[in-house]
């Protein structure tokens, strides 16, 4: 009886360990030679800026800053570091840039200037994100204090700006990066605003450089492939920085938009405002190719939704972002 007991306990358990030892090669053979636990993490994707798709340790927080582009505020400083340099119309037919850092914080930017109401539509999408500007005339400053969802660094009521005295004022204020961001508590991180990045989609056509301008100011993009960018002329000159040499973002897009006016005058006159929420056709260079295709932003708080001529996702190359409001 206990013999008949005992070789069945040891049939049982013959057949457990058969069991085991062909789970095992079953295992084996489908990871490739090597059974790996059920519970072993796999490995580990690299972080990514959602605004340049590079590498990064960290998703920081989102610093916004209103840089001049007149004449006067040329060479602009800090404009390398940024992951994307809005373009936006001003009075005039003149241009200035809202530009956006998180992924690099240069130690110094600049000139810094004064905000636009398009500005708050645009910096929607970034969450909370911190803003620096110079100010805004008497009614849309307290607009811009009441209703905008930003980290308010106005120069006025903010520590680390400065005026640098080897030029001429109002195209002389500059502002300490890291002062800035001491004070920017509680701003959004980086998030997904829309960008895709990856390989070239198809359809590209190879273009030596593109031209957008504005009543008073004019942009052309000029693919370099020593750059891997697309080096920027402004008004028929070479445009560079103070610290950061020729400006050449990897990517630039060209948004066509309407571009009504303002409810808060300047000057006297209403400014131009260009739409960010809408759609629209958007020309998107990248690798020394142009892609036409359509830009689509349904709200406030969402990101732009690039697609191509025929509806795939428009990709960016890695690296800094330029998108130029443009007149339709």
């Amino acid at each position: 009886m206990m013999w008949t007991r005992h070789k069945a306990v040891i049939t049982v358990a013959a057949v457990v360990i058969l069991a085991g030892l062909v789970t095992g090669a079953l295992l084996a053979f489908r990871g490739g030679g090597q059974a790996r636990p059920a519970s072993a993490p796999s490995h580990s994707q690299q972080l990514r800026s959602p605004f340049t798709g590079e590498p990064v340790p960290s998703l920081n927080r989102v610093l916004a800053v209103k840089i001049d582009n007149i004449v006067n505020a040329r060479p602009q400083t800090g404009l390398t570091h940024a992951d994307i340099v809005y373009v936006l119309p001003v009075e005039g037919g003149l241009s200035r840039f809202l530009a956006v850092f998180s992924s690099h914080d240069p130690p110094v930017i600049g000139p810094v200037r004064s905000a636009r109401e398009d500005d708050l539509q645009l910096l929607r999408q970034f969450g909370r994100p911190a803003f620096a500007y110079s100010g805004a005339t008497a009614t849309l400053l307290p607009y811009i204090q009441r209703t905008a969802r930003i980290v308010d660094l106005y120069a006025g009521t903010t520590r680390g700006y400065y005026r640098d005295n080897s030029r001429i004022a109002p195209y002389n204020l500059y502002a300490h990066t890291r002062v800035l961001l001491a004070q920017a508590h509680g701003a959004s991180k980086a998030r997904d605003i829309g960008f895709r990045f990856g390989p070239p989609p198809p359809g590209g056509k190879v273009t030596r450089s593109a031209s957008v301008a504005y009543p008073a100011a004019s942009f052309t993009f000029t693919w370099s492939s020593a750059k891997g960018g697309w080096l920027v002329s402004m008004d028929g000159a070479r445009a560079v920085t103070t610290d950061g040499g020729r400006l050449a973002p990897a990517t630039v897009v060209i948004q066509h938009t309407t571009v009504r006016t303002s409810r808060f005058l300047e000057y006297g006159k209403p400014p131009p405002y260009a739409e960010s929420v809408g759609s629209g056709t958007a020309l998107v260079l990248r690798n020394g190719q142009e892609w036409l295709g359509h830009w689509s932003r349904p709200t406030w708080n969402g990101g732009t939704t690039f697609t191509t001529a025929s509806g795939q996702r428009m990709t960016f190359a890695r690296g800094q972002v330029w998108v130029v409001l443009a007149y339709r």
